[in-house]
């Protein structure tokens, strides 16, 4: 069909191949149909396009919603039911809690007259999400025709193969149809499909032979350079607009849009920014050659003391532990800066990467950064926070005083329960790592995961600026 060929675009193949097996309304379909293939490489798309257009009833259900079993079976007979009963009447919503129970009612549905003597579809989109429900739920799926003795055809669309699906016990083997990633030609193809009206083809296709000749090599996902061939179109057309160029002016258009593309590369994949946010970054008369980070992660909100926790960990990670006196003590002494220079840390520890350290050594930093304004009841030490700080001052393995350590435990032990959530939930962030496991006998060890950058943008507050601006400053005065 040209109508069909038009819609869907370097898939002539797996099109092909579809309909072959579908055959005519009235003729038995293949039981099941396995369709793999990467991210964005035309699955879903091709096959509800296929369907829609041959008009062929069909119910579509992506397994991510539909996360329980009875979940999964209701929508299929709902959606089944919507479709046999008239445009006038209500239907009545399916119950069903067992896939014996969904065999029986799935009887019933098809029994309507809009449903007799044609093939009917379950699409059911990330199949993979059905190896993690009942154990007889893909095998019951696979051979649905034999069990229902209905026209029945359960297409499964994955981004893993089959043999990741495969049971133990055996099962009914599926029409395995592999969907190929794009190739550059095809990409070009299909993007350059898309262009505005207002503009000429070849002109639009010369901007996505730019593009895809910036981020072919790091990002090969459709839906994501479709996303960023919008984004960076009215850019690309400024001069154009502007009456600067012409549209064979293809020097002065790349060099109008090459700082906007090399900024969207900072952001490929993480989709952190909205596109409003994007076109007032665009709109921004600021440097090219100063290229900020345009992470979310750079402008996250977290807990007060969360941020000195963090602060606190990034110190730990970079800075060597002899180092912890001198920066973080106010009567220290002399110490020679030759002491602490060695052939071998002459590197700077940005190359040399976060280093791991104690919870210990984590919590003295933090003390001694915050200072006096942490409140008793907002204190996260669960250990002689006091007596820590001090050993910075006194000879390894003097032992504190028994008065201090239980005046110590006292205040801060009550509310260690309540807080050391702040830890935790910094290493689910991913924005510390914990090496190693946490029930070791000498305490966890973490590892500071994020940038120099990061640490500056949540420290810029005025609160941070006088202490954690400081410590900084010193670690890099030792790099």
């Amino acid at each position: 069909m040209a109508h069909l060929e038009n819609l869907v675009l370097c898939r002539e193949s797996q099109v092909s191949t579809l309909q072959s097996l579908f055959g005519e309304r009235h003729h038995f379909s293949f039981p099941s149909i396995f369709i793999y293939g990467h991210t964005a490489s035309g699955k879903t798309y091709v096959t509800q396009t296929l369907l829609k257009t041959l008009e062929l009833p069909h119910v579509f259900v992506n397994c991510v919603e539909c996360f329980t079993l009875r979940l999964l079976l209701e929508q299929i007979l709902n959606k089944l039911n919507h479709l046999s009963s008239s445009e006038d009447a209500c239907p009545t919503h399916i119950t069903c809690e067992t896939f014996n129970d969904f065999v029986r009612l799935f009887k019933q549905v098809t029994k309507a007259e809009s449903l007799k003597d044609q093939t009917v579809y379950i699409v059911l989109d990330k199949a993979e999400y059905l190896r993690d429900m009942e154990a007889n739920l893909l095998p019951g799926f696979l051979r649905l025709q034999e069990l229902t003795d209905r026209n029945v055809t359960v297409i499964l669309l994955s981004e893993i193969v089959w043999e990741k699906f495969r049971p133990n016990t055996g099962c009914f083997e599926p029409f395995v149809l592999y969907f190929p990633d794009y190739s550059i030609g095809n990409l070009q193809k299909i993007l350059s499909h898309d262009h505005p009206p207002e503009y000429s083809a070849d002109f639009y296709a010369a901007y996505i032979n730019i593009l895809l000749g910036v981020f072919y090599t790091v990002c090969r996902d459709l839906k994501e350079l479709r996303h960023l061939a919008v984004l960076n179109f009215p850019k690309y057309c400024e001069p154009v607009v502007k009456g600067e160029a012409s549209e064979r002016d293809t020097r002065k258009l790349w060099r109008n849009v090459e700082p906007h593309l090399k900024k969207a590369m900072q952001t490929v994949y993480l989709r952190e920014i909205s596109s409003s946010q994007w076109e007032k970054i665009q709109k921004d008369d600021t440097d090219p050659g100063q290229l900020k980070g345009l992470s979310a992660y750079t402008h996250v909100e977290l807990p007060y003391y969360s941020k000195f926790i963090l602060i606190a960990a990034y110190l730990a990670s970079y800075n060597p532990a002899r180092t912890d006196k001198r920066f973080f003590l106010k009567h220290h002494g002399k110490i020679k800066k030759t002491n602490f220079l060695k052939k071998h840390e002459k590197t700077s520890n940005h190359l040399l990467g976060p280093k791991p350290f104690p919870l210990d050594r984590l919590l003295a930093i933090l003390y001694s950064i915050v200072d006096s304004r942490v409140a008793a009841t907002a204190n996260i030490f669960s250990q002689c926070l006091r007596c820590w700080v001090s050993d910075l001052q006194r000879p390894h393995g003097a032992p504190c005083s028994a008065e201090c350590f239980l005046s110590c435990r006292r205040t801060f032990l009550p509310t260690a329960f309540l807080e050391l959530p702040l830890i935790t939930s910094l290493v689910t962030l991913q924005l510390l790592t914990l090496v190693g496991h946490d029930d070791q006998l000498d305490g966890p060890k973490y590892k500071c995961t994020v940038s120099l950058d990061f640490i500056r943008a949540i420290a810029s507050f005025q609160s941070f600026q006088d202490t954690i601006l400081l410590a900084l400053w010193l670690w890099q005065r030792w790099q």
